[in-house]
C-alpha cells in the first residue's frame, strides 16, 4: 500500500473509531499535531488508535515514549505503520 494509500485509510479509520464531533476524514492535517490539538483526540482516544493499529495492521506501541513520538502527526503514524506492518513491506 503506498503512503497516501494509507494516510486516507488511516483518515477514515481514526473519525470511525473515535466518533469525534464535526470532524471529517479530510480535517485530520498531515503534520498538524495529532494528539492534543484541535481535533479534540485525548489519551483515551490513542488507546482506542493503538488497538485499531495493532488489529488491522498487525502494529504493537507498547509504550508511551514511543507512542508520543508515533503520534506526533498523521505523516509519522503513516510513516510508522508502512515501516513495521508485516502486510505493507514495500
Amino acid at each position: 500500500m503506498d503512503m497516501d494509500k494509507l494516510i486516507e485509510a488511516l483518515r477514515v479509520k481514526i473519525v470511525e473509531i473515535l466518533n469525534l464531533p464535526d470532524v471529517t476524514p479530510a480535517d485530520i492535517p498531515l503534520d498538524g499535531q495529532l494528539v492534543g490539538g484541535e481535533l479534540g483526540i485525548d489519551s483515551i482516544d490513542v488507546l482506542e488508535m493503538v488497538i485499531m493499529i495493532e488489529k488491522d495492521y498487525g502494529v504493537v506501541i507498547d509504550n508511551k515514549e514511543l507512542g508520543a513520538k508515533v503520534f506526533a502527526s498523521l505523516r509519522t503514524l503513516a510513516a510508522y505503520i508502512q515501516e513495521k506492518s508485516p502486510g505493507l513491506a514495500n
